[in-house]
């Protein structure tokens, strides 16, 4: 499968699909995942563009479009969360996710991938990332902190975690009917579903169905420069029901660099990933066009023979 690339890299640029679209094309790209941060006016252009520019969308990113009443910047993918305790937001979570599916059904896509909510709790993940960031990682209170973070965390997540299995399940079964498959991601913020141990709950509560694992490069890197999981353990216990991967960069805790730039080697990656397997860059700004191009031509070089 050759290397996609996610409009997370510039669709903040344009507010029309064409140009965006075509920004990517001229980059060499034939392979595009949608991000989340599309309106509908946009993806509604892409569906006549797609086969103008002779583009093919591998995968869309929840929600896409984003739904009603969220400016472009507001409409994260856990804008609605699929594990609230709120029966009307977990609703519209729901509503909206299959709206992504059905505009991944409308594409000819066949991959969705899913944030899956959050432990509604102070999130600490910032604040232990300001302590790595001064070199005090090692330090008694970045311990403290970290420790009462999983502490409370794992006091706090069985109500979150059974309503995300509760969606999913309903997700699944529609998805199913418009042969799309879901793809649970690894996540940055720490209070968010899934961690590592949760991943594989989701993964063997549906086992054999269409739910599958995406891995995020550097989510992982940040949960192990942050010591709460370590980064190869991710594809070690879950290649096996692997979808896709977004492969972007890190430099301490700053993702989504361009994977040219940062400490990641993606050499140690290539062993996990089969030819199938959905190969998505994941870079943001400021990553320039010769990033992006650099970071391809370098990802193929490692790839060879698996793209």
């Amino acid at each position: 499968m050759p290397l996609a690339l996610s409009t997370s890299w510039n669709a903040y640029r344009y507010n029309d699909a064409r140009s965006l679209l075509f920004e990517i094309k001229q980059l060499g790209f034939s392979n595009i995942e949608l991000s989340f941060n599309l309106t509908a006016q946009m993806v509604d252009e892409i569906f006549s563009l797609v086969k103008e520019l002779s583009l093919k969308i591998i995968s869309l990113h929840n929600y896409c479009p984003i739904p009603e009443g969220f400016s472009r910047k507001e409409a994260l993918p856990d804008c609605y969360s699929i594990s609230s305790l709120n029966p009307k937001e977990r609703k519209l979570a729901i509503k909206y996710t299959k709206r992504s599916i059905d505009t991944a059904n409308a594409l000819g896509t066949k991959a969705v991938v899913l944030h899956c909510g959050r432990v509604e709790m102070q999130d600490k993940t910032r604040e232990l990332i300001g302590l790595y960031d001064r070199g005090d990682r090692e330090t008694p209170e970045f311990e403290e902190i970290r420790t009462k973070f999983i502490n409370e965390r794992a006091g706090l997540a069985k109500p979150f975690l059974e309503n995300s299995l509760s969606s999913i399940r309903e997700l699944s079964k529609y998805a199913k009917e418009k042969g799309i498959f879901l793809a649970v991601e690894n996540r940055f913020y720490y209070r968010e579903i899934p961690n590592f141990e949760e991943i594989g709950i989701i993964l063997e509560k549906f086992k054999g169905s269409n739910v599958f694992y995406w891995h995020d490069t550097g989510h992982a890197r940040v949960m192990e420069n942050l010591g709460l999981a370590k980064d190869e353990d991710y594809l070690k216990a879950y290649s096996r029901d692997l979808l896709g991967i977004h492969l972007h960069n890190i430099i301490g805790c700053l993702d989504h660099q361009a994977p040219i730039n940062g400490e990641l080697n993606f050499k140690e990656i290539k062993p996990y990933l089969q030819k199938e397997t959905l190969k998505v860059i994941e870079a943001h700004y400021p990553a320039t066009a010769v990033d992006i191009q650099k970071s391809r031509k370098f990802l193929e070089g490692i790839f060879d023979g698996i793209i």
